[in-house]
């Protein structure tokens, strides 16, 4: 028998409440406390393991959703071939769009029996929504380069297959509403069409495109008082002798940019049908170890935090005088490097850049 005085007395907390008062809480008694631990540890244990499945859930789909991305990157922009008939070729694209891969811009090289053609465009919009416009324009690039004699043929066959395209997605913009089928129907593509000749001879079409830009060596100058190659030689059996003059050591050749004068471009595809008659306009020469480097608008146009626009040429101009003997690749990834850098790691727009260099000889 317990008496009174041996009855176990129930432990306190003393917990301060809110205007000075104090409350007591009565605490559990040691078997209590074990047997409490024991099923917060459970739960924590078994919370612990569904958090790791669901992360490992997550992941495999991530993973999944990128392979995805990238075999539809494969499938719209394909890898450009290093080379191509004496022409080096690099290219890369930078999406607007948060975790996508591809975008609405395109490009795309094909050799052929009249040279090498190449096509740079930009959909209307950027990200996911522009890609199935720009996977239908380059298809019928694809298909029409080799077949077509003219790049004005080449040029319809893409105009028409945007015109099948813009259709398509205005009829099934219907069953959506109004503004779905309004904003197919607004839907164009500014598109370059270049073609390069087995002597370099650059011809092209423009339709409401950037130019692109070419990159030749420039010799350096020559020292003060020194003269002509031809003069020089001219002058040899009879000169002088004389004390030589301080030459400085011969410094890399200055690399000059210039964007490619092509005349006033065309409407883009999708705004005013193609003319009758139309032709190809002879737009210069690529020569021996010259660059072109085509590019989207996505590019130039991006702006940097205090609202300044990226200056393309002056960063080529850069990276060739850094690197004379940078390659199309190297060129490209400079460029990509600067614009994220210059943009903070978040374009506004898609972005693609194209480069081709003439190895051939003279």
């Amino acid at each position: 028998m317990i008496t009174r005085g041996e009855m176990p007395q129930p432990r306190r907390a003393c917990v301060p409440a809110g205007g000075g008062a104090t409350a007591y809480r009565e605490l559990p008694g040691p078997g209590r406390w074990a047997h409490s631990l024991a099923g917060t540890a459970a739960f924590l244990l078994l919370a612990a393991g569904c958090a790791l499945r669901v992360r490992r859930d997550l992941l495999a789909r991530l993973r999944r959703s990128q392979e995805v991305a990238e075999a539809a990157q494969r499938a719209l922009l394909r890898p450009l071939p290093a080379r191509l008939d004496g022409l080096a070729l690099a290219g890369a694209q930078l999406s607007a769009t948060r975790g996508a891969a591809i975008g609405g811009d395109l490009y795309g090289a094909v050799p052929t029996a009249h040279g090498v053609r190449v096509v740079i465009g930009d959909v209307r919009g950027h990200g996911l929504p522009s890609a199935a416009a720009a996977a239908a324009v380059l298809g019928a690039f694809r298909e029409a380069a080799y077949d077509e004699p003219s790049l004005a043929g080449v040029l319809r066959r893409m105009e028409r297959a945007l015109g099948r395209h813009v259709r398509d997605r205005a009829a099934a913009g219907h069953a959506a509403g109004a503004a779905a089928a309004g904003s197919a129907a607004e839907e164009f593509v500014t598109v370059l069409l270049l073609q390069v000749a087995e002597d370099g001879t650059l011809t092209a079409l423009n339709c409401g495109h950037p130019w692109p830009y070419v990159l030749r060596a420039r010799a350096a100058p020559r020292p003060r008082g020194a003269l002509p190659p031809a003069a020089a030689a001219r002058t040899a059996a009879d000169a002088v002798p004389a004390a030589p003059l301080p030459v400085p050591a011969p410094a890399c050749p200055w690399p000059d940019v210039r964007a490619l004068d092509g005349g006033d471009p065309l409407p883009p595809l999708g705004v005013a049908p193609v003319p009758d008659g139309l032709e190809a306009g002879g737009c210069g020469r690529l020569g021996p170890g010259d660059v072109l480097f085509l590019h989207t608008d996505g590019a130039e146009d991006a702006r940097d935090a205090a609202g300044r626009f990226f200056p393309l040429p002056r960063v080529l101009a850069g990276i060739a005088a850094r690197q004379p003997a940078a390659t199309p690749a190297r060129l490209v990834a400079g460029v990509h490097a600067a614009l994220l850098r210059h943009t903070g790691g978040h374009p506004a727009d898609d972005a693609a850049l194209l480069a081709v260099r003439s190895d051939r000889c003279a």
